[in-house]
């Protein structure tokens, strides 16, 4: 592990309305049942940058990803807003209490799409576990292989990394598959040729 003092990127906002873990016993069988969203931090040779993903529990496909210098909730709003242009809305939608995740902008626009919220219970990482596992993997995979020195470099790298993951790494949970392989395979929207992803 790198030594450094790592940003905090999961802080709670005073004042805003946190939401009751719904995924508890649930069964999730099928793509766009839930998706679940997080934010890490990736150490440059100075300084950071954060980056935001829409993942699908079903499958571990990642739906849309963000990279920002700041934490503010707009770059996390703009991966929503792809990912549901894209796929559609899913049944519920897992997250963390951090700010961005409480805001006006991000809840609203969840419920506005018809989108039940789940958050994590205060301090447990293990109620997202299958993003926190894709963050492992993707830092020790590209980002600790890495000291980048500019924000193109490292969206670069990590647009890479990202369609690899979807596209080409075997997955032990999917039976060796990769994930957008099973999304496809198990939901009923057409594909598209190839999958776009943007960064702000």
């Amino acid at each position: 592990m790198p030594i450094y003092q790592k940003p905090n990127t999961s802080r709670p906002a005073k004042g805003h309305k946190t939401y009751p873990y719904l995924l508890r016993g649930l069964r999730v069988e099928r793509p766009n049942q839930v998706w679940c969203s997080d934010i890490t931090y990736l150490p440059m040779r100075r300084g950071f940058l954060y980056l935001v993903a829409i993942m699908d529990w079903h499958n571990r496909k990642v739906l849309s990803w963000r990279i920002s210098n700041t934490l503010e909730a707009q770059f996390c709003v703009d991966a929503l807003n792809e990912a549901i242009h894209n796929f559609g809305p899913p049944e519920i939608m897992n997250t963390d209490q951090g700010s961005q995740f409480t805001s006006f902008a991000w809840t609203d626009r969840l419920r506005r799409s018809g989108v039940r919220i789940s958050m994590d219970g205060k301090g447990r990482f293990l109620d997202n576990i299958f993003i926190e596992r894709l963050w492992r993997t993707l830092k020790y995979e590209c980002v600790y292989l890495h000291a980048w020195e500019t924000g193109s470099e490292t969206k670069e790298a990590i647009r890479k990394w990202m369609t690899f993951y979807n596209h080409q790494r075997p997955h032990s949970a999917l039976g060796g598959q990769p994930p957008a392989l099973v999304y496809w395979q198990r939901n009923d929207i057409n594909q598209p040729d190839q999958q776009v992803q943007r960064v702000a």
